[in-house]
């Protein structure tokens, strides 16, 4: 029997403005509305709203809850104040990425994490089995809705004043209370504005109103490729570590313990087998995941880049081969195209 699909609390406003709907991570959600390259091109351009309503969110609290954080995450939550927020990884025994999250510090003993759709029934279950006392797991994603609000002009459409990236403060946006989360998916500036589930819909409307050009999923992986961004799922997973993912700048090794630390010393001491790099084809061809690469590599995500009009992508290849400069060789559905390795983000709008 088919699982049934959960739903956003804009479900129907997707419906009504015509989005193609498909499944994603058991969710339905919008893949595009007008097309793909005209919404990647508002957000880069202009500014974008995207409906990430499937993330979740899970809050720990309690005076020993920066403890346990402390010995899950990679990242040093020590370094933020109340209003800060910090990329970080969600690591097993094996230094694998369970998860890559945001965490918000809300107060002294209070954190938010938004964690991936699909990952958030593991996050909880990990981190609430090893909850320690003095500190309260709870996974309260079907509280909140998550609108992202992303491009140049996005701040100045919602009428915010600039603020530095990975921070966060309460707003009222057209009257609606929300968490304005200065974060992003995009390579862009913006904002992910988090509000209560029962106000979701009229932020989305206020924020249309605005002049924002609704995007799906479709516009937010090409937009994320260009920026070189990983995919939880694609890019990285539970058996790809954060040294090769190019992500140990997130992992305070020399400042703590966490679960899989002493594993990701040993990798970057030694150095790892295999890096994840991003890439330009050199030919004609649009590249796709599990494509495999001459001399060693795997193709982990790729699609044609709307501002560069030729196909990108990463992919895992060996360390012996993975400076920028260096050509790879692609199968392409039976075919060798030539691409060769581009230093990160692949696109980066000028100014």
């Amino acid at each position: 029997m088919a699982q049934t699909l959960q739903r956003t609390p804009l479900h129907d406003r997707h419906v009504a403005l015509g989005a193609r709907m498909v499944p994603f991570a058991g969710w339905e959600m919008p893949v595009q509305y007008e097309g793909v390259i005209q919404e990647h091109r508002a957000v880069r351009t202009d500014a974008g709203a995207f409906d990430v309503s499937h993330m979740g969110e899970i809050e720990v609290e309690g005076p020993r809850a920066l403890e346990l954080l402390q010995s899950l995450l990679s990242n040093d939550l020590d370094r933020l104040d109340p209003g800060d927020a910090q990329y970080t990884l969600l690591t097993n025994e094996r230094g694998g990425i369970i998860d890559d999250l945001i965490a918000y510090r809300l107060d002294q003993f209070r954190f938010l994490l938004v964690v991936n759709a699909s990952n958030r029934e593991a996050d909880f279950r990990w981190i609430k089995d090893h909850e320690i006392s003095g500190s309260d797991v709870r996974d309260v994603s079907d509280e909140y809705a998550l609108i992202a609000v992303q491009g140049p002009r996005a701040v100045e459409k919602l009428g915010l004043l600039p603020a530095k990236q990975f921070t966060f403060s309460e707003e009222r946006i057209d009257g609606i209370e929300a968490m304005v989360n200065r974060t992003g998916y995009t390579g862009e500036d913006g904002v992910e504005i988090l509000c209560m589930t029962e106000d979701a819909g009229a932020l989305w409307d206020a924020i249309l109103a605005r002049g924002v050009t609704p995007c799906g999923l479709g516009a937010r992986d090409t937009l994320r490729l260009e920026a070189s961004l990983p995919l939880h799922g694609n890019d990285i997973g539970p058996d790809t570590d954060a040294i090769e993912a190019g992500l140990g700048w997130t992992c305070a090794l020399d400042k703590k313990d966490f679960t899989g630390a002493d594993v990701l010393r040993r990798i970057k001491e030694e150095g790892p087998t295999r890096k994840l790099v991003s890439f330009v084809m050199e030919e004609k061809a649009v590249p796709r995941q599990f494509m495999p690469i001459v001399k060693g590599g795997v193709v982990t995500s790729g699609t044609h880049s709307p501002m560069l009009d030729v196909g990108i992508g990463m992919a895992y290849v060996p360390t012996s081969h993975a400076e920028p400069g260096i050509p790879l060789s692609i199968d392409v559905r039976g075919k060798l195209r030539k691409a060769r390795i581009v230093k990160r983000p692949i696109y980066k709008r000028e100014g």
